[in-house]
């Protein structure tokens, strides 16, 4: 959707008369239906009065085309600015520029394209200008048949006019270069530059035709993307699928197409517990309904763990030749539909789909509901869902939620269950004995015996960390976790010599990698928490289990007051105290016990406990037998 398009003379004339930012403000009202906040609105007046200057060159045709706030399909991200017209092969073109108005940053080693700056009147951790517009980019050239059909070149790059170069930039830093040699980034004082990089592609005008040819573009992935995504999935062992999860993968499959072609929205909702495949069905899906179905695909979920590592995976396996993060399109977070139109997607895959949350954005201030939002925008919505892996007050998550949206969108549901384990060595027992455990509800496995599954509760956290590294040195994928009772030390964050876990002489670090916990090598030294470890599994998992979760007077009890205050799992759970004891009590009682069963299921073939609470301790030992 073009917000805002023109010739290079008109846009001239409308910034010299001072009528773009109104004219922006009331096309975004009327196309989109939101209201312009007032940093916006000054934003728009600042970088267009920088963009008068670079274009307004004799030798950047008057006619070429220039669009401003272009709301990228399937998508509530909005290319900046972009400028039209053909090279001097007479083949058309398109630069975009993403444009801000910062003036500082910090590199972030370790974090592939992030950087710190100040958005929003805060500091905040956002990607690098030159990876922001390349990504935007690629999911253009991707998903826009005009794009495809027509060849059309599309340069990006990155215009921070009020950004002062300085000795070792970091903005500039090597490991951002490989980004910035795709998307090249213009500062304060390189107005002059930016012309120069625009006169190489736009030679002659086009009177915004090559622009609305995009905005008229159907939606279908391109052919590059379609084979390189097929070639990852052919004969790779990960995503085999077994038992039912084919008969799930199946029914997905045909529901999907079908949604595309009725004119009916489907809702799938895909019941299972720990380790039945879930994941496993879902990225399949992502490969075959983009490659066989030619879909406008998306995988979601709340939590960027299990998105980081499955789109690392399709990029490590990649056999097309695909530049890095191709891939990274099709992943999106649960929050990335609040302005997407209705069924710009033809399928959204939510995974984990009982973390989603009411509210999105960095304040939780945005949209109405992401269940309702994710079906708004496809066609066909699948939703896969374990209600006992509900880990903050945050999670709505529920099939009756799903459900209601559902009915109110007028979609067709279908609901499946997944029942075969495909962890915990196959053993449905084990999950059995935790939930029994745990008290989350009665099973007949009240002991271990005869259940084929690794399972240890030792006397200290070093024994579990000596364990679990020796199994790492076998496979490289095993971690240690625990539940989130230790501060998170701000100064630490990024130190790895901070330690915020210590018991006794045992002392380390939170998880240093945030998402990507799970596949760096070094994460084996640092501990993992619910948030970069559900939704992911391990050979071998080591649990730590805080004092939030004690055995006294024949029971588990659990106590939210030892939760860390920087864990926002529980984020208002005081406030509900005060008004209703007994529903708070019972509100993190269950979260609680959902997030250690969530990590004690995290290992494939074994797990290894240590207990803070030594009257936890010896019952478990009990339960063993």
């Amino acid at each position: 959707m073009l917000i805002y398009q023109a010739t290079k003379r008109e846009f001239l004339n409308n910034v010299a008369a001072d009528t773009l930012a109104d004219t922006l403000e009331i096309n975004i009202k009327e196309k989109m239906h939101r209201t312009t906040g007032h940093g916006e609105f000054r934003s728009w007046e600042n970088s267009m009065n920088y963009m008068y200057h670079v274009l307004n060159h004799e030798e950047i045709p008057d006619d070429a085309g220039i669009a401003i706030e272009y709301n990228i399909p399937q998508t509530s991200k909005r290319v900046d600015f972009m400028i039209s017209g053909y090279g001097q092969t007479s083949k058309p073109n398109v630069v975009v520029i993403e444009l801000k108005q910062w003036e500082e940053v910090k590199a972030l080693s370790g974090m592939d394209a992030l950087v710190e700056t100040y958005v929003g009147k805060g500091l905040r951790t956002v990607v690098h200008p030159s990876y922001q517009v390349w990504s935007y980019t690629r999911m253009i050239e991707d998903y826009n048949t005009s794009v495809q059909d027509r060849s059309i070149q599309i340069k990006p790059c990155a215009f921070l006019h009020n950004y002062k170069p300085k000795g070792n930039d970091p903005l500039l830093a090597k490991q951002y270069q490989e980004y910035i040699q795709e998307a090249p980034v213009f500062l304060k004082s390189q107005g002059s530059d930016l012309t120069e990089f625009i006169r190489q592609y736009i030679f002659r005008g086009d009177k915004q035709e090559i622009l609305l040819d995009i905005d008229n573009g159907k939606i279908r992935p391109s052919k590059s993307l379609q084979e390189a995504i097929s070639s990852v999935m052919q004969g790779n062992p990960e995503f085999i699928m077994l038992d039912d999860q084919k008969v799930a993968y199946e029914e997905i499959f045909k529901e999907a197409v079908k949604a595309k072609t009725d004119n009916r929205k489907h809702v799938m909702i895909i019941k299972g517990g720990p380790g039945t495949g879930k994941s496993v069905i879902a990225i399949n899906l992502l490969a075959d309904l983009t490659s066989k179905a030619c879909q406008a695909v998306q995988y979601v979920t709340k939590n960027a763990a299990p998105r980081t590592v499955y789109e690392e995976k399709l990029c490590l396996g990649n056999k097309k030749g695909m530049t890095k993060k191709r891939f990274g399109n099709l992943f999106k977070g649960s929050g990335s539909f609040v302005d997407t139109a209705k069924n710009s997607l033809d399928t959204i895959l939510c995974d984990e789909a009982h973390r989603l949350n009411e509210k999105s954005g960095l304040r939780n201030n945005l949209g109405e509901n992401q269940i309702k939002e994710i079906i708004h925008a496809a066609k066909c919505s699948v939703f896969f869902l374990d209600e006992n892996q509900r880990v903050t007050l945050k999670d709505i998550g529920s099939a009756k939620l799903i459900h209601h949206f559902a009915r109110e969108a007028g979609a067709d549901v279908t609901v499946l269950e997944l029942s075969s384990q495909f962890r915990c060595n196959g053993s449905d027992g084990y999950l059995a004995w935790v939930d029994n455990i745990l008290e989350i509800r009665k099973t007949a496995n009240f002991t271990m015996t005869g259940i084929d599954y690794d399972l240890r509760i030792l006397d200290s956290p070093q024994e579990v960390f000596d364990l679990i590294k020796q199994k790492n040195d076998v496979n490289g994928n095993s971690r240690l976790v625990a539940g989130y009772c230790w501060e998170w030390k701000s100064e630490g964050k990024k130190n790895p010599d901070i330690t915020d876990i210590e018991i006794g002489n045992f002392k380390m670090s939170w998880n240093l990698d945030g998402s990507t916990f799970a596949t760096t090598k070094g994460s084996i030294n640092q501990i993992g928490c619910i948030h970069t470890t559900q939704g992911l599994e391990f050979d071998y998992v080591g649990v730590i289990i805080g004092e939030d979760m004690r055995y006294e007077n024949g029971k588990i009890v659990t106590d939210y007051k030892k939760r860390a205050k920087t864990d926002q799992s529980l984020k208002g759970i005081k406030k509900m105290a005060k008004a209703d004891p007994e529903k708070a009590a019972k509100t993190a009682d269950e979260i609680i016990k959902n997030t250690y069963r969530t990590l004690l299921t995290r290992g494939m073939k074994g797990c290894y406990i240590y207990c803070c609470d030594e009257e936890l301790a010896r019952y478990l030992k009990q339960a063993l037998n």
